[in-house]
């Protein structure tokens, strides 16, 4: 697990979030990792090795043969299959997500929902800088459509889900009607 942190660490140095204090990207593999793991309870070590990089592929120069070569053939194909093809615009990558959810492995729905989870918090509680209120609740409500697909694995994942987007939902609410 420290090799992979360590690995993910190195491989988005130099990338931040898109929050107004664009604070060091790496923070979100680990609140995947830990939203698997202390809310989720997983211990599989496949998946939360494959938590600390699932966006390496995605986000970097790594490739699937160097996942496969350093962190073993499980974790190279599990990343892989939640990757999104950065080659396609993003409407269709999004839609893309909702239409495989259903069929993804139940190490692949688990990971797409603590994902969905930090990033329903951080839309919430620390906003992309650009992101209108439009924006933001239309986010929510994708990323409630990708959870739908990958019900049934993990319950205790899906309460924390299901509580953030909930409270995505008043903070939106509470900063009054959208346009």
């Amino acid at each position: 697990m420290l090799e992979a942190l360590s690995f993910a660490a190195d491989r988005h140095r130099n990338q931040r979030r898109k929050d107004v204090e664009a604070s060091p990207y790496i923070n979100h593999p680990i609140a995947v990792a830990t939203v698997l793991a202390v809310d989720g309870g997983v211990t599989d070590p496949t998946l939360l090795v494959g938590a600390v990089l699932h966006d390496t592929l995605e986000d970097t120069e790594t490739s699937v043969a160097e996942l496969e070569s350093r962190f073993g053939p499980e974790v190279a194909r599990l990343v892989e299959e939640v990757t999104d093809d950065k080659r396609l615009p993003a409407p269709e990558r999004k839609r893309l997500q909702v239409e495989r959810a259903p069929h993804a492995t139940a190490a692949a729905k688990q990971l797409k929902v603590a994902d969905k989870i930090c990033n329903v918090r951080d839309v919430t509680l620390a906003p992309p800088a650009r992101w209108s209120r439009d924006r933001r609740r239309a986010y929510l409500e994708w990323t409630a459509q990708v959870v739908a697909g990958c019900r049934g694995v993990n319950p205790a994942l899906e309460r924390v889900y299901d509580e953030a987007l909930a409270q995505g939902r008043r903070r939106l609410e509470e900063e009054g009607p959208l346009s």
